[in-house]
């Protein structure tokens, strides 16, 4: 993921995820190594971040995590995870959490968990792992449960709960894919945390460090809790900025990406080994919606023996309070007019909207289109700067604007809960070397995870997937197999959408 670095935050009392595009190596020697693409972004390039000591009314942080804020608390109150199977290691006795205070957390801890969070109760999936992760004598865990069931608070609880805020070094580190999610899960811990002092930092990109000196001049990470993205974190490690030898917990979120060959496999392994190498106790957390075959036995082969595994059948994946439809348009003029007459002008009525692309050239023509005919959107794609990015991220939390267009860069963790509506301008396909004639392979986690960001929490939610052609008929119907599901055709009239809406509860 492109990369600029980071900002430090600090919860000290009383404040508180595309279509891939190639990246082409040169031919003649000496050969540039192979950049990997996921989302539309570069991995990392060396950049330096900036720490910011403790938070004063004189200075701000360049990445202001806190602007960034969470604009609504609200009870997570997922669907039932019914088929949720836990498979625990050798004779460890667990008890699943009824109440918060089953779990021995601190009165820290819980007052933002009540306060900040306005949580009432864990969530099926919290009270199934976070016994797993807090008990000794804390083993991994790798957990997969549906979007917007409440994963992050299990991390991120597992990140307060196991350090020691007496000891000024960094304790618990949590991978994210994107530098969007890192400042989400940054947020999150910030207010969970407000009132431990625990302090944070996040090691994400930002502009400004581009033509910054050599990162060797920053100052070594002293925060407890550090959350970021790949490339960072192990540039850290490898300047020796970043100690990991009192590290007691490493997440990795969206850890099938993480580990998965197209994604940050190798830098994931990395981190891993010189953490577990510095600090052999250390519990490993791998949580995700997705696991697919080849990535889950690729888990069980790198995390320590005794694990606990918690895992969902595809087939009972696909999110039952989001409904999906297919529309077909015979081309792609008629696929923007479906976007202009039904989704603004019908989807007026409903929440927000997220409009998902495959390249950040699609991006780029279709905010051009709606714009130029005078409909308020916003794009995020990975070719924007890191400022206006948050700038946009920001102004879609605080509802300040109604649709964005993403490419996948948010397909993954973005949480939003006023997103009720999700349109595939482009379904998800796997990026392909071949000749474009080719059939199309489709990616049915970023289907999952895009289809996810509606409903979040067990919300209603529907999801327009836009179809053109006989690939994109193809990719659909194999999706529809995969998930073993029916996904009803709605025709391109104002009648059958306001239909559709009602059927899904929008209405």
């Amino acid at each position: 993921m492109a990369e600029t670095d980071a900002a430090a935050a600090t919860t000290t009392p009383p404040v508180e995820t595309s279509s891939a595009e190639s990246a082409t190596t040169a031919s003649p020697p000496p050969a540039k190594p192979v950049v990997k693409r996921w989302a539309d972004e570069e991995d990392d390039p060396p950049e330096e971040p900036q720490k910011t000591e403790a938070p004063s009314t004189s200075e701000q942080p360049e990445l202001d995590v806190a602007a960034l804020k969470i604009t609504e608390n609200k009870f997570l109150d997922e669907p039932e995870d019914s088929h949720i199977s836990a498979v625990t290691a050798d004779d460890t006795p667990y008890t699943s959490a009824s109440s918060f205070e089953d779990l021995n957390l601190s009165e820290a801890v819980l007052k933002g968990l009540y306060v900040e969070m306005g949580f009432k109760k864990p969530s099926k999936i919290q009270a199934i792992t976070l016994p797993m992760i807090l008990t000794p004598p804390h083993k991994d865990l790798v957990a997969q449960a549906h979007n917007g069931s409440g994963k992050t608070t299990c991390f991120v609880l597992g990140m307060l709960s196991r350090v020691d805020p007496n000891v000024k070094a960094p304790q618990a580190l949590c991978i994210c894919p994107t530098r969007e999610l890192a400042i989400q899960n940054m947020e999150v811990l910030q207010k969970m945390g407000k009132y431990t002092g625990i302090t944070a930092e996040c090691a994400v990109p930002s502009d400004r460090e581009r033509n910054a000196p050599s990162p060797n001049h920053r100052a070594p990470v002293s925060a407890q809790v550090v959350i970021g993205t790949p490339g960072t974190i192990k540039r850290y490690m490898n300047m020796k900025k970043l100690g990991v030898n009192r590290v007691k917990i490493l997440v990795f979120d969206e850890a099938d990406h993480m580990l998965a060959e197209d994604g940050f496999q190798d830098d994931s392994l990395r981190i891993k080994r010189d953490t577990e190498k510095a600090s052999p106790n250390c519990q490993v957390l791998l949580f995700s919606a997705t696991f697919n075959e080849r990535v889950t036995n690729f888990v069980s082969r790198v995390v320590k023996r005794g694990n606990n595994q918690l895992f969902v059948k595809k087939e009972e994946l696909s999110l039952e309070g989001v409904k999906q439809y297919k529309v077909y348009c015979p081309d792609e003029l008629s696929k923007i007019e479906v976007i202009k007459t039904k989704i603004f002008d019908l989807g007026e009525k409903l929440g927000q909207r997220i409009i998902f692309v495959r390249t950040k050239n699609s991006a780029r023509m279709l905010y051009q289109q709606l714009t130029d005919d005078g409909y308020a959107v916003t794009a995020i794609q990975g070719a924007l700067n890191t400022e206006d990015r948050d700038k946009i991220i920001k102004e879609f939390k605080e509802g300040l604007t109604q649709v964005l267009i993403s490419t996948d860069v948010l397909a993954r963790g973005f949480d939003q809960q006023q997103v009720n509506c999700v349109v595939n301008y482009d379904l998800p396909v796997k990026y392909s070397a071949g000749p474009r004639s080719q059939p199309s392979e489709p990616d049915y986690e970023v289907y999952l995870h895009r289809i996810g960001r509606a409903g979040r929490f067990g919300r209603k939610g529907a999801v327009f997937n836009l179809i053109c052609d006989e690939n994109d008929e193809l990719v659909m119907s194999k999706i529809e197999q995969y998930f073993d599901i029916q996904v009803p055709e709605v025709k391109n009239t104002d009648e059958a959408f306001e239909g559709a809406l009602k059927t899904a509860g929008l209405l």
